[in-house]
């Protein structure tokens, strides 16, 4: 303390103000430096958070901004594949359309086909069969006037020359065979009267062919226009002029 006092330095006070000093600078690290620290390091603490906040929205942005793209790219990939479908599907229908469209002409234009050509048919059908009643009706007409009695007798005799000669066939054995069965009768038709000669010549000739004895019937018949007509039980020979013009008329339609 002297050697303070010599220096002119009041040792009480100054001792006296380093312990104030000492008791200053506790009372204010106790009572506001360590309030203002505990509120820097908050605030450092608040400011690093909010940067981490920060960070962590620019991140979510980011993140949210690619998912929005990704979902505008799926949405955009999505439209063209609903897009391509409506447009395959629309040409599919088209196409289908078409088709049924087509087949459906064509069914019309064959269907139309068939009824002009059945309607030629039946057309040409009726004109044969009118030709043909007109050329038979013609034919009757003038046979009827050219057919006179030497003529008549000239067709039964090429009747019977066809028997004997073989173009003109009486019975099959097996009709032959039934005919005998049931009793040999012949019935003659022809256009005029035959003369008893011209019927014994040919219930002779009918026999000669069958070789048997048989009864045989005569009748007169001018629709047949010449020629004659044998029935055997039921078996048929036409070899008369009407019968030829039926079958002309037959071929005719």
């Amino acid at each position: 303390m002297e050697a303070l006092g010599a220096l002119g330095i009041n040792g009480p006070f100054l001792l006296s103000q380093i312990v104030n000093f000492l008791i200053l600078f506790l009372a204010l690290r106790f009572l506001l430096w360590k309030p203002m620290l505990k509120m820097l390091n908050e605030r450092k603490q608040r400011i690093a958070q909010g940067l981490e906040d920060a960070e962590q929205a620019r991140k979510d942005r980011e993140r949210a901004q690619a998912e929005y793209e990704e979902r505008i790219k799926q949405a955009e990939q999505e439209r063209e594949k609903i897009l391509s479908k409506a447009a395959e599907e629309a040409e599919q229908a088209k196409a289908e359309a078409l088709a049924q469209a087509r087949a459906q002409a064509e069914r019309i234009v064959a269907e139309g086909k068939e009824a002009v050509e059945r309607e030629r048919q039946q057309m040409l059908a009726e004109l044969r069969s009118q030709v043909a009643a007109l050329s038979i009706a013609a034919a009757n007409k003038l046979i009827g006037e050219a057919l006179d009695e030497q003529r008549q007798r000239r067709l039964i005799d090429e009747f019977f020359s066809g028997i004997k000669a073989g173009r003109v066939l009486v019975l099959e054995e097996q009709e032959l065979e039934q005919v005998k069965a049931d009793g040999l009768t012949a019935l003659v038709t022809s256009a005029l009267p035959l003369t008893e000669e011209e019927q014994k010549a040919v219930s002779s000739s009918l026999a000669e062919e069958l070789g048997q004895e048989l009864t045989t019937e005569f009748r007169i018949d001018p629709a047949i226009l010449g020629g004659l007509i044998i029935r055997l039980g039921d078996k048929v020979i036409d070899g008369s002029v009407g019968g030829r013009l039926e079958a002309l008329r037959e071929s005719l339609l």
